[in-house]
This record gives structure tokens, C-alpha cells and sequence, in this order.
């Protein structure tokens, strides 16, 4: 599918307009919850090890929701002004334990590389091609399986992706980048230490933890599946156009009015790649208003699932494969 530049800038461009009052109610239904629970949840804790666990759910739900607004501000989307979308956006990466500027560039890059094989490698999952792989040795072909794993990746995913990987400062990071993760750790070391020495550790890790794993797990997920389906779009560089890769290589992930609430519409991802700047609360009405996005890439969650088998990128069949189906197109070859 071609996607000229002209006519999808200007279908979606009327998408692209925040709204103060419905920003305002997208903080007031997710971060206000997402508080009042962890308040409730530490209070069910002095009752209930049980009942503190049967609160991270809904908790997650929330920050789930609350990291969707953070990131619609990282695009700068959910206000007119620059400076209220990084102001505000600094605050929600505190409770998500996410510096504001590293993530706004990072995610800025995937979304200005995302399907481009020669600019894999920031922002995004790691992805091998077949051949990039057999060329690994069985240290670097086990590493990448542990990788891909589903337990690996949502299990110790959430950890590393937002505990470990958002403290550390890299080599050759900007300095205005690096200030951002020095500033953001040291504010997170004293918040957290005020919360454990008025609840306890212990408490603590209750209340915050499981459903902080939870929200992780299924954000993981969500990224993972809107670009990790069998029809896929990958390209070199040469060959590479960004309408294509937001229209063919970003799913249309169907899912239950629910779950369209608590993960902020992120499944029609294919028209917030073709244009960032389109809110969460636009995205659903662009979709089903805009002629461009009627042969999109279809998800239900059933097929969603089914997509964590995939792990390689054949380049000659052009479409991701699992392992198995990889060694045998080798040994057929």
C-alpha cells in the first residue's frame, strides 16, 4: 500500500488538536484512581495480604492508563502548550519511575525507525532477521531465545524495562539526557524512602509492586503485539517509507470497550504512528472516519496471543517466523 505524504497529513491533521477539558479528564481517570488505590491498598494491607493482592489489578488498570497519558505528553499531544506536556510529563514519569526526556527521545526514535532494519536497536524490541541469527553462535542464538521468551519478556520484562534500564546512565548519553535520569533517580530515592519509613519496606513493595508488574506485563504486551505479527513491516533503509511502516507495520488490536479504556485506544496504533500528535481519546474516531486505515492490519486478542510464537524476520518470504519455521525454510534451502 503507497501512503503519500500530502493526503494522509491532511486527513489526520484534525485529529491532531488537543482538548483541554477532555486532557483534564484523562488525568482525572487515571492518576486519581491510580493514587486513591495505592492508599486503599495500603490500608487493605494491615488487614489483608490477600485483599492488598486482589487491588493490584485495578491498580494496574489505572497506571496502565496513567503511562498512556505520560506518553501522549512524551509526543506532546496532550496539551497546546510544550511546556505544560513536559512539565506534566515529568511528574507522571516519577510514578512511573521513568525519566520524561530519556523516554521522550527514545520512543522518538522508534517511532521515526520503527519497520527500518538498518536503524533497529533504540526504542524498540530487539528483532533478528533469520540470517542474523544462524550467523550467531549458540551463546548468541540462546541469549536471543531467553530474549524472546514470553516468560522473559513479560516476566523479568517490567523489571528490566522500567526499574533497572531508566536508572542507568549510558556512555555517550546527552547531557541533558543525563541530568534527566540523575535528577529523576534522586527524587525516586527520596520518595521512595519517605514511603517505606512511613509504611515499611515490606508494605511498601505490597503496595506498589505487584500491580506496577502487572501494568508492566501488559504494556510490554501491547507494544510487543502492534508490531510483532506475522505480516509485519520491515525494510532497509533504501526501501523504507514511514506512511507504509505506521499503516502496515503497526496493528489495529481489537479489543473490548474495557480495555480500549484502560489502555488509552493504543490498539488503533496504526494511526498514532502515522501521526503522534493524535491524542488518545482521537485515535478511535480517526480510525473509523479516515478511508486510509480500512485495510489495516487486524489484531483480536486471540491472534494477539498467538503472535508471542514469532521471533525472526524472514527476509526472502518476508514476514516473521518462529524458530521452528525458520530451521526448516534452512534445511529446505
Amino acid at each position: 500500500m503507497s501512503a503519500a505524504a500530502a493526503p494522509w497529513r491532511d486527513a489526520i491533521s484534525a485529529y491532531a488538536r488537543p482538548r483541554p477539558l477532555r486532557t483534564l479528564l484523562d488525568l482525572a481517570t487515571s492518576v486519581l484512581p491510580y493514587l486513591s488505590l495505592l492508599v486503599a491498598t495500603a490500608f487493605a494491607a494491615h488487614v489483608s495480604v490477600l485483599l492488598a493482592l486482589a487491588l493490584a489489578p485495578p491498580t494496574a488498570g489505572f497506571l496502565l492508563r496513567t503511562f498512556i497519558v505520560f506518553h501522549d505528553c512524551a509526543h506532546g499531544s496532550m496539551f497546546r502548550a510544550r511546556r505544560a506536556n513536559r512539565a506534566v510529563g515529568t511528574v507522571l514519569g516519577l510514578l512511573l519511575y521513568t525519566p520524561f526526556a530519556t523516554f521522550a527521545h527514545t520512543h522518538a526514535v522508534h517511532h521515526a525507525s520503527a519497520g527500518n532494519l538498518d536503524r533497529r536497536g533504540t526504542g524498540d524490541l530487539l528483532t533478528l532477521t533469520v540470517d542474523e541469527y544462524l550467523a550467531r553462535s549458540w551463546r548468541g542464538r540462546l541469549g536471543y531465545r531467553l530474549f524472546r521468551n514470553p516468560i522473559v519478556m513479560f516476566g523479568l520484562g517490567p523489571i528490566l524495562s522500567f526499574v533497572v534500564l531508566p536508572r542507568l546512565v549510558r556512555k555517550g548519553m546527552r547531557p541533558r539526557l543525563r541530568r534527566a535520569v540523575i535528577c529523576a533517580n534522586v527524587i525516586l530515592l527520596l520518595l521512595v524512602g519517605a514511603a517505606c519509613a512511613l509504611i515499611g519496606p515490606l508494605d511498601y513493595l505490597l503496595v506498589q509492586w505487584p500491580a506496577a508488574w502487572l501494568a508492566g506485563a501488559a504494556g510490554i504486551f501491547l507494544f510487543y503485539v502492534q508490531h510483532q505479527f506475522e505480516d509485519a513491516y520491515w525494510e532497509n533503509a533504501d526501501t523504507w517509507s514511514f506512511a507504509d511502516a505506521a499503516i502496515r507495520g503497526s496493528s489495529y488490536l481489537r479489543l473490548p470497550a474495557v480495555l480500549r479504556f484502560f489502555s488509552g485506544n493504543i490498539g488503533y496504533h496504526h494511526v498514532h504512528h502515522l501521526s503522534a500528535r493524535v491524542p488518545n481519546y482521537n485515535l478511535r474516531r480517526a480510525h473509523h472516519e479516515i478511508e486510509l486505515f480500512r485495510d489495516v492490519p487486524v489484531l483480536d486478542l486471540h491472534a494477539a496471543l498467538r503472535t508471542t510464537r514469532l521471533k525472526l524476520w524472514d527476509e526472502r518470504r518476508g514476514r516473521l517466523v518462529t524458530f521452528a519455521e525458520a530451521s526448516t525454510a534452512v534445511g529446505a534451502a
